[in-house]
């Protein structure tokens, strides 16, 4: 089931950005300076070069040997470093850089013809991309020193940093995990962590995600036109690989900065092998907590805002990566993560405005989360040419939020007001209070939601020969999504749009015009407990030639959704997704060409969303009405190495989403239909993506990457509260462009300095007149004796509308890091301190939507609505890194 954030995802945000932005504390860390070294593969006993021999090396990437067996790789300056090497039939190899090689050094490493082939997995494994590897029209990945040096920055340290500097993804703001891939809707991007799919993978509401650098190996993001064996989303599929324990020597890191604390703990298991140095496993422990208290108490005895922070924020997670290899041939694994996150505030003031406003208002709130999962696996080799792998697992996530204000109001009449009221609704006039009214706003919120899942996978890879390989594979993932809600609000509605469900008093009946606003609470209750069975089945057939000119990727995947309610089931029809890519290598070794590749690529894909976890009986939605979310993907792209370590790649993609299911609820009291859930959404999107890469260097590396994205959506039966109505409009998490320049300076060894720079187009936001006052009638249906029925109140509007063409300003995120490192020359221990600021261009701009204003007094404020979710202040950090 795709991801999708919570309804209250906006309460822990934006309460924490009010904190944060009185009391920051940021980590971040760099990764050790790196020097290029030549790395040539042979065959030991014929001394001829191994084509296509595949070196894992120090940072978990993976390069591919060219003609002459060679590849270029980057290693640490100050410390040895262990890679190791693989060919099919081979035995594996292994060699130790040590520390202090000269730049642009030829290593030969060489490797033996094996008997019993100990590495026969990587002849299926080999046809396919690593887990971090870029692939043109289909993925875009990052990890070792890449995903280091992006994803530990931040207030928390997190992976889904690094892949919103990716090239498709719009930017987000700071604080939200939850960016928009290639114009599709945030909570569609989908999680999968080592094959198992993962609801919610967020703390804070969807501020950050779980996913700790630490405990990641790569991430790779999907987003163009990729394999049959991934589904359930129609924008994004975010592949996260598990880091492994050593399974060679005992590893420790501790990391502690001005808000975190990390401990990573790794211990090999079954040494055996020459010296007993190599074992066939190893066990990994890692934990993460926040500690936010103390500077919380230390911030309260200069800042008085800060007291109203009851629970400062918090995170606190444990995570296991375990895995053995019992024979060549079989080898299990095992993660898990268990986390939690919460904060809590109140508020209390009063405020005034002498002759105008006076009042009181009381605010609390209070947000809880837990998650966790447990993922088992084992990969067979019965064969050379076959490989059988699969994966059982459960996870949960519960959430709970409650919340409460109460503004007890005074305001008094403006003269212009009375007089408007006399003249256009004379039947109004005895309504009015005397000098002023009061009013009690109150809104009161408790939810607690809660997902749990079971799933499990088997799949079959089939060398064939000759270029090809097929697979197969059978998914089984259960959800059970309960949620208990309870909410009481005030609400306004003109009573032209109403007063079929609302009865007035008989002294009003026949008074209040149509276009006259009610003011009234509002109760809405909200008791579901359904189960979704997606079952899905795929094949797929990969070929490529001798001379790896061609290749092509053609598969099938079927996505059957069935959903059970406490008094109902739904049937749906199966989703059938076809997908198919070509791929051409068109040149290579042109001068300082290395290479140019190009690939196009068309398919269809399916998902659900939250959207229909809230379905009840009451509404009414029969067998085969439920559809699921749907696209039809194409991507075409072009792919250029250059020598020295550049290349560039450009992809441009078209994307028609139809059956996209959509809800918007009734504010009208007594209705049994509260909600309306329609199937039938659509989406015209369109875009290219290009980036400008330098690999890892002794000197300097990084990207710069631009994303243009045309994104129009439709809902075909209207939707009140859009106010679009039944037109095409642009989604309000829209940009057009998205610049992101990621560079690392590295003078000395010992130093680095990162800078990350962002330029991302404004959001959609709404057309505004005029502030202008406007009557309300005071109004409890519930309770009809309320003496506070019958009021005319004044209040302050700006009238807003759906616009084409207004836009947030500009936002120009930026951050740098400065790193000093120190190592033992003569040990396995290494170190680094950092100093770091994170929006640093906030001193000089912020970006800019409309301006607010009071609604009981019409003034308008000098500042304006956030233009992204993100803290308006420049975020300081310091911190320390240990390993051994």
């Amino acid at each position: 089931m795709n991801l999708k954030t919570p309804k209250i995802r906006s309460l822990p945000g934006t309460l924490l950005i009010i904190i944060i932005s009185i009391i920051s504390s940021t980590g971040a860390l760099t990764p050790l300076y790196a020097r290029d070294i030549s790395v040539v593969v042979e065959d030991t006993d014929l001394n001829l070069p191994l084509e296509g021999a595949v070196i894992l090396s120090w940072d978990g990437q993976e390069y591919t040997c060219g003609p002459d067996g060679n590849a270029v790789i980057p290693v640490p300056d100050n410390r040895q470093a262990v890679i190791h090497a693989a060919y099919p039939g081979y035995e594996n190899g292994r060699l130790v850089i040590p520390a202090g090689t000269a730049d642009n050094q030829i290593f030969v490493l060489g490797l033996r013809l094996s008997a019993f082939m100990e590495h026969q997995e990587l002849v299926v494994e080999a046809q396919r991309p690593g887990a971090h590897e870029t692939r043109t029209g289909r993925s875009v990945g990052i990890a070792g020193a890449a995903l280091a040096q992006t994803a530990e920055i931040g207030i928390v340290e997190d992976v889904m940093t690094s892949i919103k500097l990716l090239p498709g993804v719009g930017y987000s703001g700071m604080f939200n995990a939850l960016p928009s891939i290639r114009g599709g809707e945030p909570g569609d991007l989908t999680a999968v962590f080592d094959g198992f799919y993962i609801a919610r993978p967020y703390h804070w509401g969807g501020g950050v995600s779980i996913f700790d650098p630490r405990m990641v190996k790569s991430a790779r993001l999907s987003h163009g036109v990729f394999s049959a064996r991934y589904g359930h989303t129609i924008s994004g599929l975010l592949e996260i690989t598990a880091r492994k324990p050593s399974a060679e020597e005992v590893e420790a890191e501790l990391g502690v900065s001005t808000s975190a604390a990390n401990l990573n703990l790794s211990y090999p298991l079954g040494r055996g092998g020459k010296g007993g140095k190599e074992g066939k496993g190893g066990i990994m422990l890692m934990g993460k907590t926040t500690y936010w208290d103390p500077f919380i108490e230390f911030a309260k005895l200069f800042v008085e805002e800060v007291n109203y922070v009851r629970v400062a924020p918090y995170i606190r997670s444990a995570a296991l990566s375990a895995n053995y290899r019992f024979a060549p041939d079989i080898e299990a694994s095992a993660h898990g993560f268990i986390g939690a996150d919460g904060v809590g505030a109140s508020f209390e003031n009063s405020y005034e405005e002498p002759g105008k406003l006076k009042g009181n208002r009381d605010m609390r709130f209070d947000w809880s989360n837990s998650i966790g999962f447990f993922i088992a696996g084992v990969t067979l080799n019965p064969s050379p040419s076959t490989a059988l792998s699969g994966t059982v697992g459960i996870g949960f996530n519960n959430a709970a939020v409650a919340g409460s204000m109460q503004d007890a109001i005074q305001v008094w009449y403006s003269d212009e007001f009375k007089e408007r009221i006399r003249g256009r609704w004379p039947s109004l006039a005895p309504l009015i209070q005397e000098d002023y009214y009061k009013l009690d706003q109150i809104l009161h919120i408790e939810d607690d939601e809660g997902v749990a899942n079971a799933q499990g996978g088997a799949a079959l890879d089939w060398d064939f020969g000759k270029g090809f390989i097929f697979a197969f594979g059978a998914q089984e993932l259960y959800s059970r999504f309960t949620s208990a809600a309870n909410v009481e609000a005030n609400v306004e509605r003109r009573y032209g749009a109403v007063k079929d469900y609302i009865t007035l008093p008989p002294h009003l009946a026949g008074v209040i015009p149509d276009d006259i606003y009610l003011h009234y609470p509002f109760y809405y209750t909200i008791d579901v407990s359904n189960q979704i069975f997606n079952t899905s089945l795929y094949a797929a057939a990969e070929y490529a030639s001798a001379d790896k000119r061609f290749g092509a990727e053609l598969g099938l995947r079927l996505d059957h959704i069935y959903f059970a309610g406490r008094d109902f089931s739904i049937q749906t029809y199966p989703a059938v997704n076809p997908r198919l890519n070509l791929d051409f290598n068109l040149l290579e070794g042109r001068g300082m060409l290395e290479s140019l590749s190009a690939t196009v690529g068309t398919g269809l894909f399916s998902s659900i969303n939250d959207t229909v976890s809230y379905i009840e009986s009451r509404y009414g939605i029969e067998d085969f009405d439920l559809k699921q979310n749907r696209s039809w993907t194409s991507v075409a792209g072009v792919k250029l190495d250059f020598l020295g370590g550049f290349s560039f790649n450009f992809e441009a993609y078209f994307k028609y989403v139809f059956d996209r299911a959509y809800m918007y609820g009734n504010l009208e009291p007594g209705r049994s239909d509260a909600a309306q859930f329609k199937f039938d959404g659509q989406g015209l999107i369109g875009g290219f993506d290009c980036m400008l890469q330098k690999s890892e260097s002794r000197f300097w590396d990084g990207w710069i990457s631009y994303s243009f994205n045309y994104a129009r959506y439709r809902n075909p039966q209207g939707d009140p509260a859009s106010g679009t109505g039944q037109d095409w409009y642009y989604p309000q998490f829209h940009r057009f462009h998205n610049l992101n320049l990621i560079l690392n300076i590295k003078p000395v060894p010992r130093l680095a300095v990162t800078t990350r720079l962002g330029l991302a187009s404004g959001r959609p936001k709404p057309a505004v007149g005029a502030i202008e006052s406007y009557p309300v009638l005071v109004f409890d249906p519930y309770n009809p004796a309320n003496p506070a029925n019958g009021a005319i109140i004044e209040k302050w509007k700006r009238p807003s509308s759906y616009s084409d063409s207004e836009r947030t300003t500009w936002s120009v995120p930026l951050d740098i890091k400065v790193s000093w490192f120190f190592f033992n020359p003569k040990g396995k221990t290494q170190g680094e301190l950092y100093v770091a600021v994170e929006n640093l261009a906030s001193l000089v701009y912020k970006a800019q939507a409309n301006t607010t204003f009071n609604a009981y007094t019409g003034k308008e404020d000098t500042g304006s609505d956030a233009a992204a979710y993100e803290i308006p202040l420049p975020l300081p950090s310091i911190g320390f890194k240990w390993t051994y």
